[in-house]
C-alpha cells in the first residue's frame, strides 16, 4: 500500500504544482519540466508496482454484466482523450475532455474491480482529476477556444479511438486480467 500511495502523490502533487504554487513553479523555469515529468514517471512506476504487490482484500464482488459498462465507459474515455488532441467539436464544447476522460476510466475500474487496492488506486487517480477540474475552474475563465476541425476529424477521432481501446484492451490482457469478459 505504501508504495501505492506513494505513486498516487508522485502523479498527483506534481500535476496540480503549477496551480497550487505558481511563484514556485514559474521559478523553476524549463528544468521544472524535467523535475515534474521525472516525477510523473516514478508515480506511474510507484502505482504499478505497488498495485500488483499489494495483496488486499476484497471489499465486493462485482456483477458480470459490469464487464460490458466498464469496457463502453473505457471506450468513451478514450474517445474524449482522442477529441482533446484532435480539437473536435467535443473538445470545442467541453472544457476538461482528458480529465473527464481520467473521471470515466476510474468510474469504470472501480465498478468492475472490488479489492481494496483498485479502490485505492482508481478511486485515488478519480479524486485527482476532480480536484484538478476544480483547480482549473477556479483559477477563471476558459483559454481561447481551438478552431472548429472538419468532419473528416471527427471520424478519424471515433475511429483512432476504437483503434486504440482495442490495443489497449489487447496490452491490458498481456499484462493483467482480460479486459473483455467471458
Amino acid at each position: 500500500m505504501p508504495g501505492l500511495v506513494l505513486g498516487l502523490l508522485l502523479w498527483s502533487l506534481p500535476h496540480m504544482f503549477k496551480r497550487l504554487a505558481p511563484n514556485a513553479r514559474a521559478k523553476l523555469g524549463e528544468p521544472g519540466k524535467g523535475l515534474v515529468s521525472l516525477c510523473l514517471v516514478l508515480g506511474i512506476v510507484c502505482m504499478t508496482l505497488g498495485y500488483k504487490s499489494w495483496a488486499s482484500p476484497q471489499l465486493w464482488y462485482p456483477a458480470p454484466w459490469l464487464t460490458g459498462v466498464n469496457n463502453l465507459l473505457v471506450l468513451v474515455a478514450v474517445y474524449l482523450f482522442a477529441c482533446s488532441g484532435m480539437k473536435t467539436l467535443v473538445a470545442r464544447r467541453w472544457r476538461h475532455p482528458q480529465l473527464t476522460a481520467v473521471i470515466l476510466w476510474a468510474v469504470a475500474h472501480l465498478l468492475v474491480n472490488g479489492d481494496l487496492a483498485s479502490v485505492v488506486l482508481f478511486g485515488g487517480l478519480l479524486l485527482w482529476a476532480l480536484a484538478e477540474i476544480a483547480l482549473i475552474e477556479a483559477g477563471g475563465p476558459r483559454e481561447a477556444v481551438p478552431p472548429p476541425a472538419g468532419p473528416r476529424k471527427e471520424m478519424m477521432a471515433l475511429l483512432g479511438a476504437v483503434v486504440v481501446y482495442g490495443l489497449i484492451g489487447l496490452v491490458h490482457g498481456w499484462v493483467g486480467p482480460w479486459p473483455f469478459g467471458g
